[in-house]
């Protein structure tokens, strides 16, 4: 496995890299299977801007991909220091593909510090691009390098490319009427240009960026258009390179298709539900990483009907959409695990009230501030339990960036069919990573009938009609919702536990223990509109599952099919409702000797499905802020298995 220093730049692991065309320079062009490429630098490198614009030419080509944005958790580290490298990785490929990557066939490092933060990523063999430019006798001591690593022969392992990006960019801009300090800004786009070139990546699509991003500015448009062209006409004129490379399109099923990240596509799912459901949509939040970017892609929809209210705390976000729920909207809050510990009193309200609302969690490291710009799935029993009182509240997790879309409509189909709030469990990885994904069909989309109360439903002794807002429907046992305004239809709801049927406040103990049995019973019923848990097991002979969650959706995916490859068998399934769980789950955990359940977390399904099913269940948990390495998976896969 891997490869040596001369099989060339890209190549994937394993892969053949023989050279089957030219081009108009004269270089060879070799065709790849997939390719891992990191680009690392400071937080003010662009690494970010640079990974994002490579990975929005890639998905136009029609390779399948998935990202890995990885950025600073302190908003303004010291440059030059391993805490500010901000790094994107990027995994594409002519095939169907479900991670970012294990580790980089190619690493870009703008400075020592991200070549010291990325080197222990590396396999031997695999290639490094230094900009030669920022390791100086300075910048290598910030980092603790005694000696300069291009030189002493500590990176012989690997296929080093030493190019000086900066002075080149500086170089190719002296002709421009802007400052040095100017100039160096742009050597993300020189990069940029030289690994388009390196991949064989379109120009059109970059430079059609460049001209909005900056329309009016024209000179520094202008140098960084030049910047671009200048990395790009060095790959081709450069000895260095000797060959470039091309990764065909993914065979994909017909439709239109466009890259998308995780807040985005939570957004376009709100939006979908809203249209759905014929309810105007409302969303009420406070700021806070990794969710902000849902509260700016719903600010831009006004057109749909969007309210978005950015509010002054995370306690007055919810309280305003539980609010605008009452007033009949489709009712929204997002935050990440802190944010959900001060909504908390909000939520046990709105299970008492029985009025929908989506609750969306972006997960990310805590405790506490914890690690802001990091992934975890550390807040599933917050989420479950994280209440005053009985107070169940059904939960959805989407599983990739594309299926927070899904996911949001779920969501909000469960909120106003049952009259609860609901919590949307997506996390950082979600929240950042990308995929392409194929724009859905509206008239496939399901439809949501809000059913608002519309006459009363009730008489009283003296056969005069009158409305009682907790008398329950038969099948879903959730209550009517009635508009405020509405004829007839004057009611009262609050935090006071109420009669049931009328609504009346009630301290009576037996109503008590009735209510927050129905309110159980109602949470509980929504797994007869939940499909089956399906099983993925090629062979049906393995005696081994793994249960998975949220965004460990790729990894154990990944991992599976390299146990498969090895000979072995290896079940996969993955919860989307982890509350209820489907009706099924309890038959496919008993229907298999051993289940493991990897988790971002220290094993919190696994403790939920202990005790729910009596599964002995392996958990296999890592809270390091970063996804499962898919090998590293299968090798826990593979040693469960061995040792049956």
């Amino acid at each position: 496995m891997g490869r040596t220093p001369g099989d060339g730049i890209g190549a994937g692991q394993g892969e053949t890299v023989t050279a089957k065309a030219t081009d108009q320079a004269g270089k060879s062009i070799v065709p790849l299977g997939h390719v891992v490429i990191r680009f690392a630098g400071d937080s003010g490198d662009g690494m970010q801007l640079t990974g994002d614009r490579f990975t929005s030419v890639t998905a136009g080509l029609g390779n399948d991909l998935s990202t890995l944005p990885d950025f600073p958790a302190e908003i303004r580290a010291p440059a030059g220091t391993l805490p500010g490298v901000s790094a994107f990785q990027l995994h594409f490929a002519d095939h169907d593909i479900m991670t970012p990557g294990d580790r980089p066939d190619v690493l870009v490092a703008m400075n020592p510090a991200a070549l010291r933060a990325n080197l222990g990523d590396m396999r031997p063999g695999s290639d490094i691009i230094v900009n030669t430019d920022e390791f100086t006798k300075r910048n290598l001591e910030k980092v603790g390098y005694s000696a300069n690593p291009l030189e002493d022969g500590s990176l012989d392992a690997f296929a080093v490319h030493e190019i000086a990006l900066t002075s080149m960019t500086v170089e190719a801009l002296s002709s421009f009427d802007i400052s040095k300090k100017e100039a160096e800004r742009a050597k993300n786009m020189f990069a940029l240009g030289l690994l388009c070139w390196l991949y064989s990546r379109p120009t059109d699509g970059t430079l059609k960026f460049l001209r909005a991003k900056f329309a009016h500015k024209p000179d520094i448009l202008a140098a960084n258009i030049a910047a671009f062209e200048g990395g790009w006409s060095f790959g081709e004129t450069t000895e260095a390179f000797s060959v470039r490379y091309e990764v065909k399109p993914a065979k994909m099923v017909p439709g239109t298709y466009r890259n998308i990240t995780g807040n985005p596509a939570l957004a376009y799912g709100l939006i979908a539900a809203s249209q759905q459901s014929g309810l105007p949509l409302f969303l009420g939040s406070y700021p806070i990483t990794p969710a902000s970017d849902i509260l700016h892609e719903l600010s831009k929809h006004k057109n749909f009907g969007v309210v978005t209210f950015q509010a002054e705390d995370e306690i007055a976000g919810i309280g305003a959409a539980l609010g605008a729920s009452y007033g009949g909207s489709l009712a929204v809050t997002t935050t990440s695990g802190p944010g959900i510990a001060l909504k908390s009193e909000t939520i046990g309200l709105a299970v008492s009230l029985e009025l929908p609302l989506l609750v969306i969690d972006v997960q990310r490291g805590g405790p506490s501030t914890g690690l802001p710009t990091k992934t975890e799935q550390a807040d599933l029993l917050q989420a479950m339990f994280g209440r005053n009182g009985e107070a169940p509240v059904p939960i959805v997790a989407p599983r990739s960036p594309g299926d927070c879309f899904d996911a949001a409509i779920e969501a909000a189909r469960i909120a106003v069919t049952y009259r609860t709030p609901v919590f949307v469990l997506s996390d950082g990885y979600l929240a950042n990573g990308s995929e392409p994904w194929q724009v859905p069909n509206v008239a496939d989309l399901p439809t949501i009938e809000p059913g608002f109360a519309t006459e009363p439903n009730h008489v009283d002794e003296d056969g005069n009609p009158e409305f009682w807002p907790y008398l329950r429907d038969e099948e879903t046992l959730a209550r009517p919702w009635a508009v405020p305004g509405t004829p007839g239809l004057m009611h009262r709801i609050g935090g006071l536990e109420k009669a049931d049927g009328s609504g009346n406040i009630s301290y009576d103990p037996d109503n008590h223990d009735r209510m927050v049995r129905l309110r159980q019973a109602k949470v509980d019923a929504i797994a007869r509109t939940i499909p089956p848990l399906e099983v993925e097991d090629p062979s049906g002979a393995a005696r081994v599952l793994v249960l998975g969650w949220g965004s460990t959706y790729g990894p154990i995916g990944a991992a599976c099919r390299l146990v498969r490859e090895s000979g072995r068998q290896v079940a996969q399934a993955h919860l989307r409702h982890l509350n209820p769980f489907p009706a099924n789950l309890g038959e496919v955990l008993r229907s298999y000797d051993r289940v493991i359940i990897p988790e971002m977390n220290l094993g919190q399904l696994a403790l939920l499905i202990r005790g729910r099913f009596l599964v002995d269940a392996i958990g296999y948990n890592s809270v390091r802020g970063m996804p499962f390495a898919s090998e590293e998976l299968a090798q826990v896969f593979n040693d469960v298995i061995e040792s049956l």
